[in-house]
């Protein structure tokens, strides 16, 4: 029994764009991805473009302090550790990847597939030891080389490897980390000698953004949509029950390559989708499992499975987020009352004594302004937390963040978030490997208090 329309059978212009218009919403992260191989595919070597580490395919490129403010590859930016980030094209090669002893750093190398799912498991909570690690394919065979301490397989060729190592405030921190962070390193399999390598990551090439613009590079064109999307089902195969999906999009793609009214059809159904209902799905309040005081959380990060709404929703407003027991995320747009938070008012956000975000690593509350990107500010300060030093908490024991335009009464400094001088803004708390009481439930933000 076929899975989907017999091979040549003639379709209507109308069913395409239904069609269309579904599979732009369940595959535009698989499109986000494919699209990402294919311009990293073009590098000729490791760069640091607009404040973004690139690097060519099966190899990364580590930045040496926190992520900048002009970074525009991957929104809701993180200035509480020091990134890396590498694609890879496991059907070009395996790859290997070097994990140095980071001591009682915290640190996470997150490891996602083509739909943004975790296939491997490399960090402080998972009690990974130094040494090499293999990623391989859904294709490939061979032995594990001797040295190599475990092998993880992919179930697609294309993915995404993202270090991510804990780093204070402080001057001495900036120095420290540096040792490790030479240590980091992805390299096909060819290059493997059970040798640990080294790079000096401060020597690497710094480029300016490409492009202009205020929000995130633009990874998925509707128009071009259903070219890429090809691409991607071929190297995505369908998990358990989506075949006949495959079947119904591959068929109006097939017909639209020889019907210029079907692809019509699926490029107008395209961009109609991006506009009613991708772009809605940036703002955080438009999804996930709601809290008290109008926050909203994830509990399938990099585990989406057929849990299509929620892929692409994270997708669009902040790929690329860990497992929870990697990290936990809370998103919030507005105040306790409901309304929007804004550059106009100022606002607290207070945790009682013993009430911040219960972590085996740290926790941090970063703000994003609408393109959910930093803001500059004189401060260079984007977040606070475990990273900040100089917290100042109340005779009771609780810690109050002061998030505002303008500067606080000078005693708050230490404790001030400074937002944007115009337009709407967002708030968002990480809690890295959080405890039970987070990854249960039992623990939820405080509120944000408008005070004028």
């Amino acid at each position: 029994m076929p899975t989907g329309p017999v091979a040549g059978t003639r379709i209507t212009s109308e069913y395409a764009e239904l069609v269309a218009r579904d599979a732009f919403l369940w595959a535009w992260p698989l499109v986000n991805m494919t699209n990402r191989r294919i311009k990293f595919s073009q590098l000729p070597e490791n760069v640091i473009s607009g404040g973004a580490p690139l690097a060519p395919l099966n190899q990364l490129t580590m930045l040496t302090d926190y992520i900048e403010p002009d970074e525009r590859a991957v929104a809701c930016p993180n200035q509480d550790v020091v990134y890396g980030a590498g694609l890879i094209a496991l059907d070009k090669s395996p790859v290997i990847i070097q994990v140095p002893d980071f001591g009682d750093r915290f640190w996470v190398y997150q490891i996602v597939d083509l739909r943004t799912d975790s296939f491997a498991q490399l960090g402080k909570m998972y009690g990974t030891q130094p040494g090499f690690y293999m990623l391989v394919g859904p294709d490939w065979k061979g032995d594990t080389p001797k040295g190599v301490t475990k092998v993880f397989r992919s179930s697609t060729n294309t993915g995404n490897v993202i270090p991510r190592v804990f780093q204070d405030d402080t001057a001495e921190d900036r120095k420290s980390i540096q040792s490790v962070l030479s240590g980091i390193m992805m390299y096909p399999l060819d290059q493997f000698d059970g040798k640990m390598k080294s790079v000096d990551w401060s020597k690497v090439k710094k480029l300016p953004a490409e492009g202009e613009g205020s929000a995130e590079t633009p990874w998925v064109p509707a128009k071009s949509f259903f070219d890429s999307l090809a691409v991607a089902l071929a190297d995505a195969p369908p998990l358990p029950g989506e075949e006949a999906r495959y079947a119904q999009v591959l068929s109006v793609i097939d017909a639209a390559k020889s019907d210029p009214k079907i692809r019509e059809a699926v490029d107008k159904a395209a961009a109609d989708a991006n506009e009613r209902l991708v772009e809605p799905l940036f703002e955080f309040r438009n999804y996930g499992l709601p809290l008290p005081h109008n926050w909203t959380t994830t509990s399938n990060n990099a585990a989406f499975g057929t849990d299509y709404f929620t892929r692409t929703a994270v997708a669009k407003s902040n790929i690329f987020v860990n497992a929870p027991i990697e990290t936990k995320y809370f998103y919030q747009d507005l105040d306790k009352d409901g309304k929007r938070l804004g550059a106009s008012k100022t606002y607290t956000v207070t945790f009682p004594k013993g009430e911040t975000p219960p972590v085996n690593g740290f926790w941090s509350l970063t703000l994003y302004n609408e393109h959910h990107f930093f803001e500059p500010n004189a401060l260079k300060r984007y977040s606070v937390g475990t990273k900040n030093k100089s917290l100042k908490y109340n005779q009771d024991g609780s810690l109050t963040i002061y998030v505002q335009a303008e500067p606080p009464k000078k005693e708050f400094e230490s404790n001030w978030l400074p937002a944007p001088k115009t337009g709407a803004f967002s708030l968002y708390i990480r809690a890295y490997w959080p405890k039970v009481e987070v990854t249960n439930g039992v623990w939820s933000p405080p509120a944000v208090e408008t005070n004028g």
